[in-house]
């Protein structure tokens, strides 16, 4: 099968890479001009292409003669100075990448969303597919490009394209080169740089499960259903527990306060972000979306894909290594 896969270059889509290949499928990678190369080290033969999602005729000749399509790349930062351009590569060069797809008369498509379009509630409800959600509840620009782009993909289902949804949670392991928000975290918890801990939750998944689940779904997963991707229901301070436990650190004892957090998150932006031009510690946006707690279940793809959820603490210990293997923090 050959499966022209966006993403490549990123922590998850790496991942997926992996997977596909060592299930035997032809890979042919979208690798943009500025793209980190790193996660492509030792990957067995494919086929890289250049192009880029907000010009969408430069990918039409990586999908001819394709069978399947694995969208997984996505601008995933959750503080943009110009918020058009990720509303443009999210939703816009998902749209157009879908029907491009259809033109060149590739069968599959899975497309990679992300559980933050999910409805999710300040109690900690643990939610699932069909918690009714709106673009209302989305907070802040990531959240709501993800959200419309998830929409263009189902309203494709619905017209008859054969197009999956993955929602994965929160993925932790290995190679997150950017890193992503969430490896941050713990690089931030690493150097030192945690004093204090909101009263938050999320979910953690093992980077691994699911790139293997992407490799499921194309032949496992049924068109127009959305699966939700996750592993351990865990508060914050309980993920800054098991680091501790990895690494022998101290975890953060103090709670702040939502209002002190919102604070301090607004004067990083402006000063980080808008006067220095680099990208904020603590953003408004992620302080909003830390009053939810983002408790999610698998049991649809449990049962559908054969996901499983697995413990999150080698996925965090496999994290933890390679950060601090790779400069991102002090050796052990």
């Amino acid at each position: 099968m050959k499966v022209f896969l966006t993403g490549a270059t990123g922590f998850l889509g790496s991942h997926v890479a992996r997977a596909l290949a060592a299930g035997g499928a032809d890979l042919r990678l979208l690798v943009r001009p500025s793209s980190d190369l790193r996660n492509l080290a030792g990957l067995p033969r494919f086929e890289q292409v250049g192009g880029d999602l907000r010009q969408p005729e430069s990918l039409r000749a990586a999908l001819r003669g394709a069978d399947a399509l694995m969208h997984v790349a996505a601008d995933y930062r959750l503080w943009v100075r110009d918020p058009e351009q990720m509303y443009q590569s999210n939703v816009e060069g998902t749209r157009a990448l879908l029907r491009l797809a259809r033109e060149e008369g590739v069968a599959r498509t899975v497309y990679t969303s992300s559980v933050a379009t999910m409805g999710f509630q300040r109690d900690g409800t643990i939610i699932d597919e069909t918690t009714p959600v709106a673009l209302a509840d989305m907070v802040g620009h990531y959240k709501r490009s993800k959200y419309l782009a998830e929409q263009v993909a189902l309203e494709a289902a619905r017209a008859g394209q054969h197009v999956i949804t993955l929602n994965p949670t929160t993925p932790i392991g290995a190679g997150d080169v950017k890193p992503t928000p969430t490896g941050r975290i713990v690089v931030d918890f690493l150097n030192g740089n945690f004093p204090a801990y909101m009263d938050t939750g999320l979910n953690l998944v093992d980077v691994g499960e699911v790139a293997r689940t992407h490799v499921a779904a194309l032949e496992r997963g049924r068109p127009g259903e959305r699966y939700i991707l996750g592993g351990e229901n865990l508060t914050l301070k309980q993920i800054f527990d098991k680091m501790s436990t990895v690494t022998g650190l101290p975890s953060p004892k103090h709670k702040v306060p939502v209002p002190v957090a919102m604070v301090f998150a607004f004067f990083d932006e402006w000063i980080t972000g808008r006067l220095r031009g680099r990208e904020p510690r603590a953003t408004v946006e992620a302080v909003r979306m830390g009053r939810k707690r983002m408790y999610a279940s698998s049991a649809k793809a449990e049962r559908e894909l054969g996901f499983r959820v697995l413990p999150v603490y080698p996925a965090l210990r496999a994290a933890i290594d390679w950060f601090r293997a790779h400069g991102y923090a002090p050796p052990a």
